[in-house]
């Protein structure tokens, strides 16, 4: 693959029934060239699971991001962690996938299920290599990867759902590919692959897990860039200068705010039509030519930071999605952010308006800009790469 490819990765956990902590853990390490997903399972459930699946994933992905090679490091792992006297088993298992920025995918699994690849909505087997390394067997798959494939990781929780509830013997893997095959959408973002089968694991064990139960998916993206323009210049000597910075970069074109969208209007030589058909309790959106969406300013980008944080606190929530898909400039915002951009660019108008003041802060202060600059600092830590430009 030629061109640079980015992971989108979402994780949900649902703990055993009367368990506060969750036995399953899933820690993501991201770097300049390759991110690293590690799921760790360990045994039993409870606090002793939840520290043993810990150590295991934390483990694992320290010495992979400081460069240590994934033989030493499943090394490592296999003799730190001890096997159950009785049950002859590991006290963790788990699964590493390391993906690099051209697509290419190295997958370790030892003693869990198998991960799921998809590629046009339909699940293909890996071809698996076996070793021994510490005395333990483990698998191995290196593979290529296209832009709209994805790639699922589960606990055992996940193929188990079912057993004594509504079925004798639970789901199996192949259960579980059916269903992703089944709810495939080419559209669909890693939250929501895996807030279904979570879902489907919830209603399965009839709202009562009886194992933790962990998802982990990854959705290989292209690179989708933002711009979104909010606030006119302090001098308007550099109206046109902001407009046709704005207006260079490829993607998809957002502006917020009443007099932004008018200095657009003006320049371009546009129109601005308000949305009749709009409902909801923010300003309505509107349109312009060559605009993929206007909305109001404060309020709106205010609504924005609220719905981006509920999201990146529990990204696989249904109803935080269900938030995302009504039609308002807000949750249309949040949803072209976090479910189709990589980059971000903002193009902030630093003219202060006095509507915006607060009599509390700086003068200088629009509280505008600083909502964007909290929104700049949200998706930094969602992983976008965000530059800001002031004007």
């Amino acid at each position: 693959m030629s061109e640079r490819v980015y992971y989108d990765v979402t994780s949900h956990s649902l703990n055993k029934k009367n368990e506060e902590l969750c036995g399953d853990m899933v820690e993501v390490v991201k770097t300049d060239d390759d991110v690293i997903v590690v799921l760790s399972d360990g045994l039993g459930s409870g606090v002793k699971a939840n520290i043993l699946s810990t150590l295991t994933s934390k483990i694992i992905a320290t010495m992979m991001k400081q460069g240590a090679s994934l033989e030493d490091t499943v090394d490592t792992i296999i003799h730190t962690l001890p096997v159950c006297k009785v049950r002859h088993v590991a006290y963790s298992t788990f699964a590493i996938l390391r993906l690099t920025a051209e697509g290419k995918a190295q997958l370790t699994e030892f003693d869990c299920p198998n991960c799921i690849y998809m590629h046009e909505g339909v699940v293909y087997p890996l071809e698996y290599t076996e070793r021994e390394v510490g005395g333990k067997t483990i698998k191995e798959a290196a593979f290529d990867l296209e832009v709209g494939d994805s790639l699922t990781l589960m606990s055992d929780g996940v193929i188990y759902a079912g057993i004594g509830e509504l079925m004798n013997l639970g789901w199996n893997w192949e259960s579980v590919s059916d269903f992703l095959q089944d709810n495939y959408h080419a559209e669909s973002s890693s939250a929501r692959m895996t807030a279904e089968l979570i879902g489907a694991c919830k209603d399965l064990y009839m709202g009562k897990p009886g194992d933790d139960t962990t998802v982990a998916t990854v959705k290989v993206i292209p690179r989708q860039t933002v711009s979104l323009f909010s606030g006119p210049p302090r001098f308007e000597r550099d109206d046109e200068r902001i407009v046709v910075d704005f207006m260079s970069p490829e993607g998809v074109k957002i502006v917020c705010g009443g007099s932004t969208a008018n200095l657009l209007a003006r320049v371009l030589g546009r129109e601005v039509t308000t949305d009749l058909n709009y409902t909801g309790d923010l300003p309505p959106i509107a349109h312009m030519k060559g605009i993929d969406l206007v909305t109001e300013g404060v309020l709106t980008i205010r609504q924005v930071n609220v719905l981006v944080k509920k999201y990146l606190d529990n990204p696989a929530d249904e109803d935080t999605i269900r938030l995302l898909d009504e039609r308002n400039g807000a949750a249309m915002i949040a949803k072209q952010l976090l479910e189709h951009c990589t980059h971000l660019n903002l193009f902030i108008g630093k003219a202060i308006n006095p509507a915006h003041q607060n009599p509390n802060l700086p003068v200088d202060l629009s509280i505008k800009i600083r909502l964007l600059e909290d929104l700049a600092e949200l998706l930094r830590s969602a992983g976008k790469v965000v530059n800001i430009r002031y004007y």
